[in-house]
C-alpha cells in the first residue's frame, strides 16, 4: 500500500499539468492570458533543453531493456509538460501563427502528453513491452520533429540546408523595386526574425502590409518620410546599441542597401514602381542598376580620370553633373530648360563625353552641334531626348552608341526611317516612343528584329508620383 502511495504528489501534478496542457491546446482561441502567465512564457527557450535530454536518456535505457529510474522519468515528464505549457504561453503573443509555429506547438504538446502516458503506464505497472517500445519510439521521433520545427522557427526554414553552390537568381531586366529589390534585402537580413512564425517585436516583414502595420513600436515605415521611419532609425543606430537591427551578432546591412531602402521610402514606398519608371537622375535607379550589374563598376574602371574641379566647372544652375558612384569616373548629367536656352553648357560637355553614361536632354531645343556632342558619348547607356526637335536624319548620329540600353524619344518627329537605326542597336533594352510618326508596321519590324526590346508606346514619363503607396496592382508596360 505504501509502495503505491510513494510519489503520489508527482502523479497528481503530472495529471493536472497534462489536463491543463490539453485544455490549452484545444481551447487556444478562447484563452486570454494574464500578464504573469505571458511573462512565464518567456522562460520557454531556457527550459526546453532539459526535458529533451532527460527524455532521451530514459528512452535510451528503455529501448535497451534497462529499467528506467522512476525519478528520472518523473522529472523528465514534469519538465516536458512545463516546457510545453510555457511554449503555449509564449506562442499566445503571436497574433497570427504561421505553419511552422503551429507544427512546433502541437508536436511539442504531443510529446509532453505522450510522455505523461508513458509515465502512467509505468506507474500502474502495465508491462506490455510492445506498447512501451512503441511509445518510446514515437517519443524519440516526436522530439526530433518538434526540435526541428522549433529550429526552423528560431533560425529560419533553411537552417539545416546545405551551403548554396549555385548562383542566386538574378534581378529581372525591369524589376519591381519592392518585390525584386527591397524584399530581397529584407529577406536576407530581417525576415528570419520577423515572419509569421517568429514575430519578433510583433513585426512581420514578409509583406508591405506588414511593414505598414508595424509591431509593438508602431509602423516600421512612413511612406515619404524615411527620417521618421522606425526601420531606418534602427538600421542607422550604432551596432553596439541594443535597438540596432539586425542584432549585433548578425551581419549589418551594407551602406548602399540602407541608402536604397531610404530612397524607396522617400519616394512613397510603393510596390508597383518599376526601374524604368524612375528618372535618370534618381539615385534609387543608380543603386538598383548597381545590384543588377555587380560588374558595372569594374566596367567603368577604364574610363578617363576626372577631377572634381572639372565637374564643378561644367555644372551650372540648369545643368547637374554627378558621379554615378563615389569611386567611379562615370557621369550622370541632367540638363534643364532655362528661361533662355544657350547651347554652350551642353557643348562644353564634349570634354567629358567619354565619361558620360547617363544623359537627360529632355525638352531642350537641341541643334545639330548638341547632337554631335551626344554622338561623341560612346559609353552612353541611358539617353533621354524626348520632347526635342530630333528627326530621322538626326537618329543616324546615334547609330554608334553601342552601349545604349535605354532611350526616350517620345513626343518627337521620329518616323519609320528612324526605326531603321534603332534596329541596329542590339543592346537597347527599353524604348519610349509614344506620340511619334512611327507606323504600326515599323513597330512590328522593330519587335521582330529585337524581341527582347521593351517598347513603351503609352506612358513615357516617370509614374512614381502617380502611384499610390501600397498599391499592389501590377503595372505592365
Amino acid at each position: 500500500m505504501a509502495q503505491n502511495q510513494k510519489g503520489g504528489w508527482a502523479a497528481y501534478l503530472v495529471f493536472g499539468l497534462a489536463v491543463f496542457l490539453a485544455f490549452c491546446l484545444v481551447f487556444e482561441r478562447q484563452i486570454v492570458l494574464p500578464w504573469i502567465l505571458a511573462w512565464m512564457g518567456h522562460w520557454h527557450p531556457l527550459l526546453l533543453h532539459f526535458p529533451i535530454v532527460l527524455l532521451l536518456m530514459a528512452i535510451f535505457l528503455g529501448m535497451w531493456g534497462k529499467k528506467v529510474p522512476p525519478a528520472l522519468l518523473t522529472v523528465a515528464v514534469l519538465t516536458a509538460l512545463i516546457t510545453a505549457i510555457s511554449g503555449f504561453f509564449l506562442g499566445k503573443e503571436v497574433v497570427a501563427k504561421g505553419e511552422l509555429l503551429l507544427w512546433h506547438q502541437w508536436l511539442g504538446g504531443g510529446v509532453a502528453l505522450l510522455a505523461a502516458l508513458w509515465y502512467w503506464l509505468e506507474r500502474i505497472k502495465i508491462e506490455i513491452r510492445i506498447l512501451s517500445k512503441a511509445i518510446m519510439l514515437l517519443l524519440a521521433v516526436g522530439i526530433g520533429f518538434a526540435g526541428h520545427y522549433g529550429g526552423m522557427v528560431t533560425h529560419g526554414e533553411d537552417y539545416l540546408a546545405l551551403p548554396a553552390t549555385g548562383k542566386r537568381e538574378s534581378i529581372p531586366e525591369n524589376p519591381l523595386i519592392y518585390k525584386d529589390v527591397v524584399f530581397r534585402i529584407l529577406e536576407d537580413n530581417c525576415i528570419k526574425c520577423h515572419n509569421a512564425n517568429k514575430q519578433k517585436g510583433g513585426l512581420v516583414m514578409t509583406s508591405l502590409e506588414g511593414l505598414l502595420k508595424g509591431g509593438e513600436t508602431g509602423t516600421a515605415l512612413i511612406p515619404g518620410n524615411p527620417g521618421k521611419s522606425e526601420l531606418i532609425r534602427r538600421l542607422l543606430l550604432p551596432v553596439a546599441d541594443e535597438e540596432h537591427m539586425p542584432p549585433e551578432e548578425n551581419k549589418p546591412l551594407e551602406k548602399d542597401e540602407i541608402t536604397l531602402l531610404e530612397r524607396w521610402i522617400a519616394l512613397g514606398a510603393s510596390d508597383t514602381v518599376r526601374l524604368n519608371h524612375l528618372d535618370i537622375a534618381e539615385p534609387l535607379a543608380t543603386l538598383v542598376r548597381g545590384l543588377m550589374e555587380p560588374d558595372r563598376l569594374e566596367k567603368w574602371t577604364t574610363l578617363p580620370e576626372l577631377t572634381d574641379t572639372t565637374l564643378l566647372n561644367l555644372a551650372t544652375e540648369y545643368l547637374t553633373i554627378r558621379r554615378v558612384a563615389s569611386n567611379t569616373n562615370a557621369l550622370s548629367i541632367n540638363v534643364y530648360h532655362p528661361p533662355e536656352y544657350d547651347p554652350k553648357p551642353v557643348l562644353a560637355l564634349e570634354r567629358v563625353a567619354a565619361n558620360i553614361v547617363e544623359l537627360d536632354l529632355s525638352g531642350l531645343p537641341l541643334g545639330q552641334k548638341e547632337l554631335d556632342m551626344v554622338a561623341a558619348c560612346t559609353n552612353l547607356e541611358w539617353l533621354e531626348l524626348d520632347r526635342t526637335p530630333v528627326t530621322d536624319s538626326d537618329m543616324a548620329k546615334l547609330e554608334n552608341l553601342s552601349q545604349l540600353a535605354l532611350l526616350k524619344i517620345y513626343e518627337t518627329n521620329i518616323g519609320d526611317s528612324g526605326v531603321a537605326i534603332l534596329q541596329k542597336m542590339q543592346n537597347l533594352k527599353y524604348l519610349y516612343m509614344h506620340n511619334t510618326r512611327v507606323t504600326e508596321a515599323a513597330f512590328e519590324r522593330l519587335r521582330r528584329t529585337n524581341p527582347k526590346l521593351s517598347v513603351n508606346r503609352g506612358m513615357g514619363k516617370d509614374l512614381l508620383g502617380y502611384v499610390p503607396p501600397g498599391d499592389s496592382s501590377q503595372l505592365e508596360l
